[in-house]
């Protein structure tokens, strides 16, 4: 056991801050510490629009045998990690729009506070009344040194629009204190590595890094001096992406642009991936074991013409069911969010646990959802809900319909399998039988 805390025992070897975070979490070091041993558990909840398809996502819960339908194709090489629950509504009720309460009682579970924000014919809104189930996690995550980090959550977002309204947040500390995600991939770099504005400042700051590594090398295992390696270039390999990234881009103020038509729509698979590299080095980092990933916000008007996609989506999401050119391109949209969460799942899968307890995806669960069940009839009946990854210990290649059953108490199922101890998520009128069974 170490004479003092693992902190002051490793400044004292001269270990600048920007590396504590990387060694502090090295198995060689944290044998002693409070906790060790315990496996992590991490959530990644992931945000997509405007409903879905139902023939092309819900996978036959009658079928002999679990099969992914085109919306779900891309998790083919996870489906034995794949947990469908079709049959969970979101059934708070209250002020404003189905968009608005779609995503603001989303992770919440509660309603809508009164407030000045006008949605089509409905009664006006303001943020909700709640906090969300990711916050929850955190607070609990964050409770206890064994499993406290860096930040306690991280919000990203790709496309996220600047303004702030009930349609753009889905993440709440609390009631009435909405988290906006951040969307800029550089600048979720800076938080979690430090400016990238300066690169002689950056490229100092990692020759600190790996000199710190140099000084713990003999301190530790085999299997750790191999981790610090990884460390290392995967903090340089992703500086060296962003900052040539950069150097292509202007050198001045970009203009104010109008929304889904701007040149950032169509760098939006460029942004998702980035985000996707900075999640997942977060998450092997310890910088955090709790992260959501919002794809643009509720009503999100995104063309996504990289997959020949030229209307917005939200446009589409109201044409009729007879229209068979509208449910394929739908189809295609959802398809293609599917395919950057199996990327980050493909990322999670093939980054080691920290100490050899297999990879990153075994110990996290991504939930996928979206504001509503189905685009043209605004409907909260169905939300889709889909759980990838092993953090929780799901049965996984299986669809279970869920007989229509409050969202809500899949928020408490949530909370509970990371140590909360409430009874109740949001409205607790919506909890009454307690939290989802049979998931596991």
């Amino acid at each position: 056991m170490y004479p003092t805390s693992r902190r002051r025992f490793l400044r004292t070897l001269g270990v600048t801050p920007a590396a504590l975070p990387f060694v502090l979490n090295l198995p060689s070091l944290a044998a002693d510490a409070p906790g060790a041993g315990l496996r992590k558990k991490r959530l990644v909840v992931v945000f997509s629009p405007n409903g879905v398809i139902p023939s092309t996502f819900w996978p036959d819960a009658n079928a002999e045998s679990f099969t992914l339908p085109e919306s779900l194709k891309p998790l083919e090489p996870f489906k034995d990690q794949v947990l469908t629950l079709q049959g969970v509504n979101n059934s708070v009720k209250g002020d404003g729009d189905d968009h608005m309460r779609g995503i603001g009682c989303l992770l919440t579970g509660a309603e809508l506070m009164p407030g000045n924000v006008q949605g089509g014919g409905h009664t006006p809104a303001g943020w909700s009344s709640g906090r969300s189930v990711d916050q929850e996690i955190k607070s609990v995550l964050q409770s206890d040194a064994a499993t406290r980090t860096r930040f306690g959550s991280l919000e990203f977002g790709v496309h996220v629009p600047d303004r702030a309204d009930t349609w753009t947040r889905m993440v709440y500390a609390g009631p009435n204190k909405p988290i906006a995600p951040i969307s800029n991939p550089y600048q979720m770099f800076a938080k979690l590595y430090g400016s990238r504005r300066d690169s002689e400042l950056v490229k100092s700051v990692l020759d600190d890094i790996q000199e710190d590594f140099k000084r713990v090398e003999s301190m530790v295992s085999d299997a750790d001096r191999r981790l610090l390696s990884e460390h290392a270039e995967l903090v340089r390999s992703m500086e060296r992406t962003l900052m040539s990234d950069s150097a292509a881009g202007p050198q001045h103020a970009a203009p104010e642009l109008e929304p889904d038509v701007s040149e950032q729509n169509d760098d939006v698979p460029k942004i998702s991936r980035m985000q996707i590299e900075l999640l997942v080095s977060g998450m092997l980092a310890d910088f955090s074991r709790v992260a959501t990933l919002q794809y643009t916000h509720s009503v999100g008007g995104l063309r996504l013409r990289w997959i020949g996609v030229d209307e917005g989506h939200h446009e589409l999401s109201h044409e009729p069911d007879k229209n068979a050119e509208a449910v394929d391109k739908l189809t295609r949209i959802n398809a293609w969010y599917c395919g950057e969460i199996a990327h980050l799942a493909k990322r999670l899968s093939e980054t080691p646990e920290p100490g050899g307890d297999g990879s990153l995806l075994e110990n996290t669960v991504i939930v996928w959802t979206n504001e509503l069940g189905k685009g043209n009839s605004h409907t909260h009946v169905d939300t889709p809900f889909v759980l990838i990854g092993g953090g929780l210990g799901t049965a996984g290649g299986r669809t279970l319909h869920m007989g229509g059953v409050h969202h809500n108490r899949l928020l408490l199922w949530l909370a509970q399998q990371f140590g909360s101890r409430v009874e109740t998520f949001g409205n607790p009128d919506y909890c009454g039988e307690g939290p989802l069974t049979g998931l596991v």
